[in-house]
């Protein structure tokens, strides 16, 4: 897909120059994932390091293209994606940058990890993130907040592949476990109907709830709690916690990751 990319989007060659595009179709399966990263770094951080002015030009070619072009064919996800991107971040690199991203679509009830150092820039819907604690956010583009681009381009994995589609495994009827690769949290979903309840048996880490939509009545040793959408309940380590609604309940809990304790 990568060499797909600079293939049919001449936008790019035009930023990143001749050398770096047959640089990267050039390269073949036996060179080995260290080379294809090497070529990928390269190709990227010359894209994201372009001038704004000669971004915001080229991103206009894009555009005037890709409207010509829907005129004869059917465009691609991604094209439709950039189009999109455009109205919300005019002249922005990330435009363009979206083309070497992967493009994923998730529905209700799915979920995706990202590890450490992986560039992602969430689009539309509606969505629960769950993040480990870090020492900093770098942003490079689709955003007006504070950039720093080098930092970001030396600092990536440039590893290939769609990311892992996770669907969780039920604990009970009402909630899905989501369990990442990694020690930090864990991710539950509760919907509870009407009439119902439920009960978060005791973990070894401190848990956090947060109410997506609905009331309920949250049940702890040491209180009772009415909760409605929007609200936020932090539970210690080895607490059991009752669920219980009239209406129905849209219910997520962040903790560390069960496996940690194993």
């Amino acid at each position: 897909e990568f060499k797909s990319v600079v293939r049919n989007v001449p936008e790019i060659i035009e930023v990143v120059g001749t050398a770096s595009a047959h640089q990267a179709l050039n390269i073949r399966e036996d060179d080995g994932d260290k080379k294809l990263k090497e070529v990928l770094h390269t190709l990227f951080t010359k894209l994201m390091s372009t001038s704004k002015v000669i971004i915001s030009e080229v991103v206009l070619k894009l555009i005037r293209r890709l409207n010509i072009a829907r005129e004869v064919r059917q465009l691609t996800d991604k094209e439709e994606l950039v189009l999109r991107l455009e109205k919300q971040f005019p002249g922005d690199v990330g435009v363009l940058a979206a083309f070497l991203l992967n493009y994923v679509k998730l529905n209700t009830g799915e979920a995706l990890y990202v590890a450490a150092n992986e560039p992602h820039a969430y689009i539309h819907g509606e969505c629960v993130e769950c993040m480990a604690t870090s020492d900093n956010v770098v942003r490079a583009g689709l955003t007006p907040k504070t950039l720093d681009v080098q930092t970001l381009c030396s600092m990536l994995t440039y590893k290939q592949g769609f990311p892992e589609i996770l669907r969780g495994v039920p604990s009970n009827p009402y909630t899905v476990k989501y369990l990442p690769p990694f020690d930090e949290f864990e991710v539950d979903r509760c919907i509870l109907p009407r009439e119902k309840s439920t009960t978060f048996p005791a973990v070894p880490g401190p848990s956090v709830f947060v109410v997506i939509s609905g009331e309920a009545v949250m049940r702890l040793p040491f209180s009772e709690e009415l909760v409605t959408e929007g609200d936020v309940i932090f539970a210690p380590a080895n607490t059991v916690i009752t669920v219980e609604t009239t209406s129905g309940l849209n219910l997520c809990r962040a903790g560390v990751n069960s496996k940690f304790f194993e």
